[in-house]
């Protein structure tokens, strides 16, 4: 809740800064499926799958230019992560409740799938075209984004076993940063609301799982987000 009131006034004070320097504020929604995978730094553990996620939030672009803007947002993404296929045994998991019946440390071919969900707080310049009838093209790059996780489910497979729907949030790190490029174009209805179509490449550079003693991995997520929203 601080998290939001904090970010809410922080948009109030964009608000006011574009108004008093004369700027150009607008402000949309997005609603964005994306594809994440994970992959990590051991070559014992590779990716085996992809998660289909959604994105959701509120954005702002603050032009200090006609073509030339900051964003910010403030959204959630749901079921962000990947498939990890572990080659050998693997303790993971050790901090969470595991179902009875399942082994661990788990066995040589097991997949571990990571479900997470973040509240995402991004921020980056975008460049965009003057208009072409109602088109515009436009780049955003960089976009740095601040992930908090807020929920973080996890399922077991291998042999004949597979359990779903395990809580591992222990076992993922709480903020996770990332960095992004992204382009599309922007169609306008009329003089203040536009249609937004594009696609973005967005990747952690941080760890998202934490390690044990015995395990010293680097894990992080990959995605693909097609970028659909609305600009008024």
């Amino acid at each position: 809740m601080k998290k939001i009131v904090a970010i809410a006034a922080f948009f109030a004070l964009v608000s006011g800064a574009a108004t008093a320097q004369e700027t150009d504020l607008r402000l949309g929604f997005q609603v964005s499926p994306t594809f994440s995978w994970m992959t990590t730094d051991d070559t014992e553990i590779g990716n085996n799958g992809t998660n289909l996620g959604l994105k959701l939030g509120a954005r702002g672009e603050v032009f200090f230019r006609e073509n030339y803007a900051f964003i910010i947002g403030l959204g959630f993404a749901f079921n962000s992560g990947g498939q990890l296929l572990h080659g050998q045994f693997t303790d993971a998991w050790q901090r969470s409740e595991i179902p009875n019946g399942v082994i661990t440390p788990f066995p040589a071919g097991t997949d571990l799938r990571y479900k997470i969900q973040y509240v995402e707080i991004p921020f980056g310049l975008k460049f965009r075209t003057n208009e072409i009838g109602y088109l515009r093209y436009y780049a955003e790059l960089p976009v740095i984004t601040l992930g908090f996780k807020s929920q973080a489910r996890g399922q077991v497979e291998y042999s004949s076993i597979k359990e779903d729907k395990i809580d591992i949030k222990k076992e993922v790190t709480p903020l996770a940063l990332s960095w992004g490029i992204g382009g599309g174009i922007e169609y306008s209805v009329n003089e203040s609301t536009s249609l937004v179509c594009g696609v973005n490449y967005q990747r952690v550079f941080t760890d998202v799982t934490k390690n044990y003693d015995n395990v010293d991995s680097k894990a992080v997520i990959n995605a693909i987000v097609l970028h659909l929203g609305v600009m008024f």
